[in-house]
């Protein structure tokens, strides 16, 4: 049984249907990516687990147990805890701050606690006690990972985590993930850098216009096989 999967998921914005039928699983201990042009619908489909879009309650199974219905607190307090496109960090607030208010509402023991996101990402031990308005880029996208890392979830959701960012930090951002994995934490990644994706996931699947065009390991698919998933020709 896989720890997330969807059944025949669709997602509509009023009139607008975004999502047709999707099915996809992620095991525990795997890290997924979903790739796709814009307005592919990858977004949506975080939206749809997580339920920030409402949607048929046996659409979305986590754990064994139909979740499609129920409202993200409640998808937060299972254990499924998502990296914002845009960061969306409180400009109030510090970056330690930012970070402890990530475990509010699910308080649970595990690996990751501030001192664990500090070695994580320790740029961000110095700068703890700064605004997080005067962070540059990815400092502030180590911020919403570790803000989601700290209610130790069992899946962790990210979305486009390299959108306007250096290759460089992209890097050091990347190297993260499977230190995140290693402890335990399973990983759905949406993002348009396929490069990067296809590095550290153990299976992808491609979206083109709301449906899967393309599910596999990537070791095992060509460049022209995913270049007509990705672009439809």
């Amino acid at each position: 049984m896989a720890l997330l999967e969807t059944r025949k998921l669709t997602a509509f914005y009023r009139d607008f249907q975004a999502l047709f039928g999707i099915d996809t699983r992620l095991e525990a201990g795997e890290t997924v990516a979903i790739i796709g042009a814009n307005g592919a619908g990858k977004s949506t489909y975080l939206k749809a687990i997580t339920g920030l879009l409402g949607g048929e309650p046996e659409s979305v199974w986590f754990d064994g147990k139909p979740i499609g219905a129920l409202a993200p607190a409640e998808i937060m307090q299972l254990g499924i805890s998502m990296v914002p496109e845009g960061r969306r960090l409180f400009p109030s607030m510090t970056v330690e701050e930012n970070l402890l208010i990530g475990n509010y509402g699910r308080s649970v023991p595990g690996h990751w606690s501030i001192e664990a996101i500090f070695e994580l990402f320790p740029r961000l031990r110095e700068r703890r006690h700064q605004s997080s308005t005067t962070l540059s880029g990815g400092e502030q996208q180590m911020t919403a990972i570790g803000r989601a890392l700290m209610s130790n979830p069992r899946v962790l959701l990210c979305d486009e985590i390299s959108l306007g960012l250096a290759p460089i930090v992209i890097r050091d951002i990347y190297q993260a993930l499977p230190r995140i994995k290693a402890t335990g934490t399973s990983v759905m990644l949406v993002e348009q850098d396929i490069v990067q994706a296809m590095k550290v996931a153990d299976r992808i699947y491609c979206f083109q216009e709301g449906r899967i065009s393309l599910t596999g390991n990537p070791s095992a698919l060509t460049r022209e096989q995913i270049h007509v998933a990705y672009f439809g020709s």
